[in-house]
């Protein structure tokens, strides 16, 4: 199934983080935190201003994004966890 996003949405799909800590100790999956980067899979076409101009989003399909803990909205398409959330949720880019 293909997905994409509307206006200035964007599909992440989140980055596990480590099971083991930099001194070996390994975190059991109920003590670990939702990871706050992820990938973009989707982009939408962007924001309408108020004139109704098209403003393209700063993120591509993809870009290694960080977000907020409890941003977006979370779903499942075939079988795997995706966020959907908007442009201005996302805190940066890595490069």
């Amino acid at each position: 199934m293909k997905f994409k996003p509307l206006y200035d949405r964007v599909l992440v799909e989140r980055i596990e983080s480590e099971s083991k800590t930099s001194g070996g100790i390994i975190i059991p999956d109920t003590a670990k935190e939702k990871p706050m980067e992820g990938i973009v899979v989707a982009v939408g076409n962007g924001a309408r201003s108020e004139k109704g101009d098209l403003t393209p989003l700063q993120v591509k399909a993809g870009d290694k994004v960080l977000f907020g803990k409890w941003s977006g909205n979370e779903i499942k398409i075939d079988g795997k966890d995706y966020i959907v959330m908007k442009e201005s949720d996302i805190m940066g880019i890595f490069e």
